[in-house]
């Protein structure tokens, strides 16, 4: 991530210097905000109550990375971590992306230092890398083609058969298409943080207290998890089946944040949120939650910290996003 000295600075204070009315109405500031900016608040399902449902867009990565390239409006603030900023920046050149808290990283993007990932695909030149979209724009740009959970396994299945593939960063979700697909592609050893955390023991434990409750699950998850859940799929999905099943309760094994818009989208019904094998109580992305009201209010209002990158690192980056939206529209997967 390439950040200006300006956003540096702000981004070392981490706003704490910048004092806020505490009588001042956030909602109203914010949608303020939008209207004189021509702003569009872009929020992931990760993302705490009140930042979704102040967000004009809420979404899995490949919503998200459709609404970025595709909005009229001038400046888009991201509600999410880095590398999805770094994606809105990469579709829609043109705009001023910010982020609130330029520390909202992510640590499976992190598993992934581009220098180690050249040498790793250097050493297999007959192989085409595909990538999940939890990546720098520097894995981005040595990649072939970006994917998403919802469209991963249409990406995989429009590739011949007979070509070997690299997929990163992501090993659990690797696995989990390598199974669905019946390829043998060769997996780069990261992982996300959050959903390698559940615990099997716990979950089965609490199957036992919820018998008629449904786990569903991110391919995220490790394998044990995946194995005996009922409903395997993104974010959007695990959304959509939830809403749409037959079941009234669910344990849902992925960051607590999706757990807002399902209780919205089906209130009749019981969200779980899956254990972790830690001493907390539910399973949330410290990154994520790095972003609160008051630093998008800032961020809103002083347009910063922003998003840069070099131009030949954004257009590089640019074509494995370019060729995942084609196979998706091809798919069917967006409009």
């Amino acid at each position: 991530m390439d950040i200006n000295s300006a956003s540096l600075e702000l981004a070392q204070k981490g706003f704490l210097d910048l004092e806020i009315d505490p009588q001042l109405d956030l909602f109203a500031e914010i949608e303020k905000l939008k209207k004189e900016k021509n702003a569009i608040l872009l929020a992931h399902y990760y993302q705490e109550n009140d930042i979704q449902d102040v967000a004009d867009f809420i979404g899995d990565s490949l919503g998200l990375a459709q609404k970025a390239q595709n909005t009229s409006a001038d400046l888009i603030v991201f509600a999410g971590v880095h590398f999805m900023a770094e994606t809105a920046k990469i579709l829609n050149p043109t705009k001023k992306v910010v982020l609130p808290d330029l520390l909202a990283g992510c640590s499976l993007a992190d598993s992934a230092p581009a220098p180690l990932f050249k040498a790793f695909k250097d050493k297999h030149p007959d192989h085409l890398v595909v990538s999940y979209i939890n990546c720098t724009a520097d894995i981005k740009a040595l990649s072939d083609i970006i994917c998403t959970s919802s469209n991963a396994e249409k990406i995989i299945e429009s590739i011949p058969v007979d070509q070997p593939i690299i997929f990163a960063p992501d090993k659990n979700l690797g696995a989990f298409l390598n199974k669905k697909t019946g390829r043998n592609m060769l997996l780069w050893n990261g992982a996300c943080m959050v959903h390698e955390i559940f615990s099997l023991e716990k979950i089965t434990k609490l199957k036992v207290r919820h018998p008629h409750a449904k786990l569903i699950a991110h391919p995220e998850c490790e394998e044990p998890i995946l194995r005996v859940s009922d409903y395997v799929g993104s974010t959007t999905q695990l959304l959509k089946y939830a809403v749409q099943d037959d079941a009234h309760s669910y344990i849902v094994a992925t960051e607590t944040g999706i757990l807002h818009q399902m209780q919205k989208s089906a209130p009749h019904k019981t969200f779980i949120p899956a254990p972790p094998n830690n001493q907390c109580a539910c399973n949330d992305c410290p990154h994520m939650k790095r972003n609160t009201l008051e630093k998008i209010y800032l961020c809103m209002k002083h347009e910063l910290p922003e998003i840069t990158l070099p131009e030949d690192l954004r257009m590089a980056a640019q074509k494995p996003m370019d060729r995942m939206m084609e196979i998706s529209r091809a798919a069917g997967l967006i409009g």
